[in-house]
């Protein structure tokens, strides 16, 4: 098997482990908030990553994967960015309506888009922005019921667009710039965020809710529940760093879009959601444009390795022209006739 088709492997791998453990958890979680009331978002957030440091940390005790030291002050405020952007995210969700911050998670794709080409000269065809504005408009039918507007919502929204499109788009250069794998970058990083959340996590929470959650009965079925969603974030973390990793965080929003779609057909489907035609539309819309989307990134990578293969390949032709032409140049002046010397006769 060739590079290339392991590279196409493992991003496949990563992919389809995004969607399963991302689908599972939002079922995990929802019924931990809808039925059993725990709605602390934050803090089992805050929990999630501190349990998915401490299994890394027995992953590199077994040597599953090796340590690689990298610039403190980048996995820190890395970190503390990506803690800050889930609880602005949060926040967003408790000070807006669901329609508004459904318009937040789809505002947050142009955003990295724009944020790419302006300040790492990245290029997105029209076709792909084609396919995009085809998802995101099939989303929006979808999930977008209401929309009220208020100051601090809409500020809180912004914050969390920006963060969280810097954050991920730093997932991916620090691990094409310093060569470190998701699994590295995600345990440096982790203790960071955990800590964030810990801290900031509850006070957020206690805004949002008005409970405190250390004062809330835990069951042995909640604490049962919670411990499942801490296991499942573990695979939501590592798949979350992979897939931004091997592709990009453009195309780990649209992974998120279809997440979106598979959490509303379950929810119909197995907890008996409301769900209208208005739903299955936006949907079916939101599919076309993710089809669409990964034949023109297929096809657009395919493009690049003949380019780069043409390119190789043109540059050895040079440089064996050159060589031949330095041979030819060699024969020819070993075949010149010998310079007479009067010193010999």
């Amino acid at each position: 098997m060739g590079e290339g088709e392991k590279f196409q492997l493992g991003t496949v791998g990563a992919l389809s482990l995004s969607v399963v453990s991302s689908v599972s958890i939002v079922i995990c979680n929802k019924t931990l908030m809808s039925s059993l009331r725990f709605i602390f978002a934050t803090t089992l957030t805050s929990w999630h990553l501190f349990v998915t440091f401490c299994s890394l940390h027995v992953a590199l005790k077994l040597r599953f994967f090796e340590h690689k030291p990298l610039e403190k002050k980048v996995v820190m405020g890395f970190g503390i960015l990506n803690g800050i952007s889930i609880g602005l995210l949060n926040l967003s969700l408790g000070f807006n309506s669901v329609g508004f911050y459904q318009m937040t998670k789809l505002a947050i794709i142009p955003c990295t888009i724009l944020l790419e080409i302006l300040f790492l000269g990245k290029k997105f065809s029209k076709r792909i922005q084609f396919s995009l504005l085809i998802l995101l408009f099939g989303v929006g039918i979808a999930t977008i019921t209401d929309l009220q507007l208020n100051a601090l919502g809409a500020f809180l929204s912004l914050l969390a667009i920006l963060t969280t499109c810097v954050a991920q788009i730093m997932t991916n250069t620090i691990q094409k710039k310093f060569k470190t794998s998701s699994t590295q970058l995600l345990y440096q990083s982790c203790p960071y965020q955990a800590v964030t959340l810990l801290i900031f996590g509850p006070y957020l929470d206690k805004c949002l809710t008005n409970l405190n959650v250390f004062s809330f009965k835990y069951t042995t079925l909640v604490t049962t529940v919670i411990i499942l969603s801490c296991l499942i974030s573990i695979a939501v973390n590592f798949s979350t760093f992979l897939v931004i990793g091997k592709t990009s965080p453009v195309t780990y929003q649209v992974l998120g879009h279809l997440k979106t779609c598979l959490v509303l057909a379950f929810g119909y489907i197995i907890v008996h959601d409301p769900f209208t035609w208005r739903n299955i539309l936006g949907i079916m819309v939101a599919m076309i444009g993710m089809i669409v989307y990964s034949y023109y990134c297929v096809l657009e990578s395919q493009q690049k390795v003949v380019e780069v293969v043409g390119q190789v390949s043109q540059a050895r032709d040079n440089e064996t022209e050159t060589l031949i032409s330095v041979e030819n140049t060699s024969a020819i002046l070993n075949k010149r006739p010998p310079i007479w010397n009067k010193d010999k006769d």
